[in-house]
């Protein structure tokens, strides 16, 4: 799938070693189509390396993707830098009157936070909101996917005892639902959080059908039941190397982390990580893609309804 980005976004060059078809605003400007508008909110704090993940997750369909990167006006990044978040992050003042085809959200290093102790908090609530009528499918990650239940559904996070760290196996159920076609009964995806929403406040929820979870770690993939909306409680974007990088940060910090299970070989992080998740995360993202976005939107945004959408 071509991806459109700015000429000079970092990402490109790396994307393109890897032979993934990326597209300038020129070349798109010169074919008779019209791509998919896709609004990525970055929360995470190593903004660059997100991108590059979630830029890779979107590469396997053959659908054009138009992508622009939001960033929330109410905190400051400590992480990224001002130069790279003027060149390449819009603001939602700035695109609030836009509608998109599709809006993936990230998770953030919060979780241990209630929600309204976010900084942020109130303006990504006129976010959430705002996604109703100016977004077909919006797709949730983490503790992203925890606040929009907490928005959406007025589910309540729960704390767990220690971090949930690790590659865990997810049983798929309802399978006849388009976001699971083509998995495995069993697929592991990355997990990295401290808390969890809780599967038996889910199924109460008639709105929310789950689609995948693990004995251990829980609910991993649920859904509004006519595609609005899309929860991913791990981390399917996470490339070989993601959670080597926390295991050592969090070392490096003292932190009591255990080393993240089913991730090196024989268990010793001295070892290569086996990835053992990427295909199901590109499963993942192009059936979003295509059966909750492309599928559903109209050709003209502007026709993108007020309220409420066809269930698939």
């Amino acid at each position: 799938m071509p991806i459109k980005v700015q000429r000079d976004l970092p990402a490109r060059e790396i994307l393109e070693n890897e032979n993934i078809f990326v597209m300038d605003e020129y070349r798109s400007l010169h074919q008779d189509i019209r791509p998919l508008k896709i609004v990525i909110l970055n929360l995470m704090p190593l903004k660059e390396d997100t991108e590059l993940q979630i830029l890779r997750s979107l590469s396997n369909s053959p659908l054009q993707v138009d992508i622009t990167f939001l960033t929330i006006e109410s905190h400051v990044s400590k992480n990224t830098s001002v130069y790279h978040l003027n060149q390449f992050y819009t603001t939602f003042g700035e695109i609030r009157k836009h509608r998109y085809d599709g809006m993936i959200i990230t998770g953030a290093p919060v979780e241990t936070l209630e929600f309204e102790e976010v900084d942020y908090w109130k303006e990504l609530c006129t976010i959430f909101e705002w996604t109703k009528t100016h977004v077909t499918s919006t797709f949730h990650i983490c503790w992203g996917a925890q606040a929009g239940l907490y928005y959406h559904n007025k589910l309540v996070k729960k704390r767990m005892e220690k971090k949930l760290f690790g590659v865990f196996p997810q049983k798929v159920s309802n399978r006849k639902t388009p976001l699971v076609r083509g998995f495995d009964d069993i697929f592991y995806a990355p997990h990295s959080r401290y808390t969890y929403v809780d599967a038996g406040d889910i199924r109460n929820c008639e709105d929310l059908l789950i689609l995948a979870e693990s004995e251990e770690a829980g609910v991993f993939l649920c859904m509004e039941k006519d595609g609005s909306r899309i929860y991913v409680m791990g981390h399917p974007e996470y490339d070989r190397l993601t959670l080597d990088n926390e295991y050592k940060r969090d070392k490096s910090k003292g932190l009591d982390t255990d080393i993240p299970k089913n991730y090196y070989p024989f268990n010793n992080p001295e070892n290569r990580p086996t990835l053992s998740w990427r295909s199901h995360a590109n499963i993942l993202y192009t059936n979003w893609l295509n059966y909750y976005v492309y599928q559903a939107t109209p050709y003209t945004l502007e026709d993108l309804p007020d309220e409420g959408r066809n269930s698939l």
